[in-house]
């Protein structure tokens, strides 16, 4: 029976964390192209830019048919990355094994890291709101 040996499981479980990240960066991209920047462009009164949009890209379409499970997707992906980040990744850093020529590194990556799941959690929200409440805020405030 062959195991990881315990100074390489950290550096593993810190890929996989940087890993979720990036997903959830894609993810949350992929509901603001397909949901959130049509209703803006459309809101400011670039009706004819969205048109060219989707006869430019015509994938948008189906992507947002889909956008309850793009949504739902992101999120998931958004909420496991801050687990691992805010509550998995300070337990592993107690045996972090860090490069001894330059032990700044581990810092940066996390710094990083942070940034990419900060950036795609702000993103997901400004898609959330304009796809889900911006129509319904703008109804009620017309009346």
């Amino acid at each position: 029976m062959t195991s990881t040996p315990p100074t390489l499981a950290p550096a593993r479980r810190a890929r996989r964390a940087a890993l979720l990240n990036y997903f959830s960066l894609f993810s949350s991209f992929s509901t603001l192209i397909c949901c959130a920047l049509p209703s803006v462009l459309v809101l400011l009164g670039m009706g004819t830019a969205v048109a060219s949009l989707l006869s430019a890209a015509p994938w948008l379409v189906s992507l947002s048919r889909h956008k309850i499970w793009i949504f739902s997707i992101a999120g998931v992906l958004i909420s496991a990355s801050f687990v691992m980040t805010y509550v998995v990744a300070p337990r592993l850093r107690i045996g972090e094994n860090c490069d001894t020529d330059d032990p700044s590194t581990c810092g940066e990556v996390s710094r990083v890291s942070r940034f990419v799941l900060w950036t795609s959690a702000l993103i997901w929200s400004g898609g959330f709101f304009v796809a889900y409440l911006l129509g319904p805020l703008l109804v009620r405030l017309d009346r």
